[in-house]
C-alpha cells in the first residue's frame, strides 16, 4: 500500500474499476471478452426468464438484417446495462450488437435468431452461447488438440515399435 497525502487523494474522483488511470476524463474501455461476459452475467441473473429470439436473420438482407430487434430479447438485456451503454453500446438492434460486442454475421446468427432454438429461448441458454463466443479459440479448441496430439502420438509409438521388430 502506497502513503498518499490528503491533497492528493481529494483530487481523484472515483474507485470504481470502469475508469481509467485518469480517473476525471478517461473512462477505461472493456476488451470484447469483458462485455460479452458481462452481458452473459446479465442473461445469468435472470437464467429461467424466457426471451424472444429475432426471426428469419439469415433470410433477410444485410442492411435489414442490421436494423432487426425484439422486445424481450437478450439485445434489449443487454441494453438495459447501463455499463454496457456507458461503454458505447448504442441500441438494442442487432447490427449495434453485432459493432459493440464484435460479432460476425455467423455468430449472431448462432446467438440470437430462433432457429437455433426450436422455439423458446431461456436466458441461461443465450448466456451459455455468449460465454462461449467470450472464450479465446484456444481454449475452444485445446481438447480437440490435445486429443489429436495424443492420438498422433500413440500411433507414432506404435509404428516405431513395429519397426522395431
Amino acid at each position: 500500500m502506497q502513503h498518499q497525502d490528503l491533497d492528493r487523494i481529494r483530487g481523484v474522483k472515483s474507485l470504481d474499476p470502469m475508469v481509467g488511470p485518469d480517473a476525471r476524463t478517461t473512462p477505461k474501455k472493456m476488451t470484447r471478452a469483458e462485455r460479452l461476459n458481462r452481458w452473459a452475467d446479465l442473461l445469468d441473473a435472470q437464467a429461467g426468464r424466457p426471451l424472444r429470439a429475432l426471426e428469419d436473420v439469415e433470410y433477410v438482407s444485410p442492411a435489414v438484417r442490421r436494423d432487426l430487434r425484439k422486445e424481450d430479447s437478450p439485445l434489449v438485456v443487454a441494453f438495459a446495462d447501463p455499463a454496457l451503454r456507458a461503454d458505447g453500446l448504442r441500441g438494442d438492434r442487432l447490427g449495434d450488437a453485432m459493432d459493440y460486442f464484435g460479432l460476425s454475421e455467423r455468430q449472431a446468427h448462432w446467438l440470437l435468431c430462433d432457429c437455433h432454438y426450436g422455439g423458446r429461448m431461456t436466458a441461461s441458454e443465450v448466456s451459455a452461447r455468449v460465454r462461449d463466443e467470450a472464450r479465446p479459440l484456444y481454449d475452444i479448441l485445446r481438447p480437440q488438440l490435445w486429443a489429436s496430439l495424443t492420438g498422433a502420438a500413440v500411433l507414432a509409438g506404435a509404428i516405431a515399435s513395429v519397426a522395431l521388430l
